[in-house]
């Protein structure tokens, strides 16, 4: 197991802890106004300062995460779910169905993620399901490019034609043979799937268009703490901490299971071996 992959575990591990933990309990509530100790330092009461109405930042960060690693993997679970049959029928069956799919591909990457996204959630108004709706959408072609151009040569491996030779149907060829030599590719991209949909996400929320109060969401917190950067440098700083360490976590998750899966990779023997 490489380093990237083990901090990556690590990291992300830590996140998904956190957030499950915020579900069922936060140092403070987080709904909770106290205006007379709006904008503190961090404190021992406080370990990370307190916003503009006085909640407790670290327990808006705890809750926060719940709600961005949700909407994420909802999106891009949404995204596989519909991604990945599609690439295995374009990949079986080729023809106008495997032209089709490319060319809508093609129409979908045309635009910049969160641009398609911002225009999505601006055409079917804010909210949390509108988010996620928005972030699968743009996760759907990825998906099936990427199990179509891994299908493609496996069709023309020898147990795939010996399949067909004992007459399988080309449906239970792509379930039964297919798709389970594709699970480490996919795995891979669902990780690295992960951090784009939380920044996504978050890109959202900060412009107003993601997950809407009361519920916390780091988007919305790094947008108001950019108003109040001079009088609380702090919670711009530890919102924004958060929101890299969990894109990055993502990341170095999907880059250390490519490096870990990758069949290509030789192991060098030891010195004095």
């Amino acid at each position: 197991m490489n380093a990237r992959l083990k901090l990556g575990l690590l990291l992300s591990g830590l996140l998904v802890t956190v957030a499950l933990l915020s579900l069922a309990w936060t140092p403070h509530d987080v709904g909770a106004l106290a205006l007379a100790e709006r904008l503190q330092p961090p404190s021992a009461r406080h370990w990370l300062g307190t916003d503009q109405l006085g909640r407790d930042l670290l327990s808006l960060l705890m809750r926060g995460s719940a709600t961005s690693l949700g909407v994420a993997c909802v999106a891009v679970l949404l995204g596989a779910g519909l991604g990945v049959p599609l690439g295995l029928a374009a990949a079986a069956r080729g023809g106008w169905l495997d032209e089709a799919l490319m060319r809508g591909n093609d129409l979908v990457f045309a635009f910049p993620p969160l641009l398609l996204a911002v225009l999505l959630t601006a055409t079917l108004g804010p909210g949390a399901l509108n988010a996620i709706l928005a972030v699968g959408v743009f996760n759907v072609p990825v998906f099936a490019r990427i199990t179509r151009g891994g299908a493609l040569p496996l069709l023309q491996r020898e147990f795939v034609l010996a399949a067909r030779a004992a007459g399988k149907t080309r449906v239970r060829i792509a379930r039964e043979h297919v798709l389970p030599n594709l699970a480490g590719l996919l795995l891979v991209q669902l990780s690295i799937q992960l951090s784009l949909a939380l920044l996504a996400e978050t890109g959202l929320s900060y412009v107003g268009l993601g997950t809407q109060p009361p519920q916390p969401s780091w988007g919305r917190t790094l947008a108001d703490a950019q108003t109040l950067t001079a009088l609380a440098p702090t919670l711009a700083l530890f919102t924004g901490a958060a929101i890299a360490l969990a894109v990055l976590a993502f990341h170095l998750l999907g880059e250390g299971l490519r490096e870990w899966l990758d069949p290509r990779r030789v192991t060098l023997p030891e010195v004095g071996t």
